[in-house]
């Protein structure tokens, strides 16, 4: 690993500043970070750590009952909270307890990586993704791999999720890293069914719009019978073609329905 300057602010206007440096980069668990810098595929020359602002850090409810999770806050802190149960059951199945206990919600959403699980929780909760500067809708959010809207040197402070009337998460792991194959996390809301799909897409994290109708208009299993997911676009590797993902999307989400219901 190269040499670089390690910077630990206490506040995330102190984080911010930091962040202006040259070559700054934002740590948050470490989690991806770190494992890349010891390949060399990273070299920031700054490291400003986030773990020790204490704001960005905690679960409460808003005005509006959404369930806001500061961007510090853990996978495992997440897990044990309970306030949204898919959310908190999806959180207890991220890595491994090193993962958890260290891994922040912020870090992932940050990341973004296709086959993290975070990012299928945010979308198909309509979550909305607050940084140091402004609030962004999930929809706008999430842009491709890798790709979001935070600009350079923007903090994610908090998440906001409207807690649905049902949920579930249904992950196909791959054994070796425990990322998701193929996630799929279903939200049913007053007003209909959002359902956002990760691991399986080259762009990334997506909504299937085509289930998210049928659904609204029949929550069961049943209705996603007439559909199918074309494996176009899909990633293949050594894991899985791009059909075979294509057909657990399908899988997937008829279990995340039934479980939810």
């Amino acid at each position: 690993m190269h040499n670089f300057e390690f910077v630990k602010p206490g506040t995330v206007a102190d984080a911010v500043a930091a962040l202006k440096g040259d070559e700054a980069q934002a740590l948050g668990g470490g989690q991806t970070l770190l494992p890349t810098m010891k390949q060399r595929l990273a070299a920031p020359e700054t490291l400003v750590a986030l773990s020790g602002v204490d704001e960005m850090k905690g679960i409460c409810k808003d005005d509006e009952g959404r369930l806001c999770i500061g961007g510090g806050t853990t996978h495992a802190a997440v897990a044990a909270d309970g306030s949204y149960p898919a959310l908190s059951a999806m959180a207890s199945h991220i890595g491994d307890p090193a993962v958890r206990n260290r891994g922040t919600i912020g870090g992932s959403l940050a990341n973004n990586d296709p086959a993290a699980c975070y990012p299928s929780a945010v979308l198909a909760s309509g979550a909305t993704v607050t940084t140091n500067t402004r609030e962004i809708a999930a929809d706008d959010y999430f842009q491709g791999m890798f790709s979001t809207a935070l600009e350079e040197g923007e903090i994610i402070t908090e998440v906001k999720f409207p807690i649905p009337e049902k949920a579930n998460y249904q992950k196909f792991v791959q054994p070796a890293s425990r990322f998701a194959l193929v996630g799929v996390f279903v939200a049913k809301f007053a007003d209909g069914v959002r359902v956002a799909i990760t691991g399986a897409s080259e762009e990334g994290v997506f909504r299937w719009t085509e289930a998210e109708e049928a659904l609204s208009a029949n929550f069961s299993p049943a209705a996603l019978d007439s559909l199918s997911v074309s494996g176009e676009g899909m990633i293949s590797d050594l894991h899985g073609t791009g059909a075979y993902r294509a057909h657990l999307i399908k899988v997937m989400t008829g279990r995340a329905v039934s479980a939810a219901a």
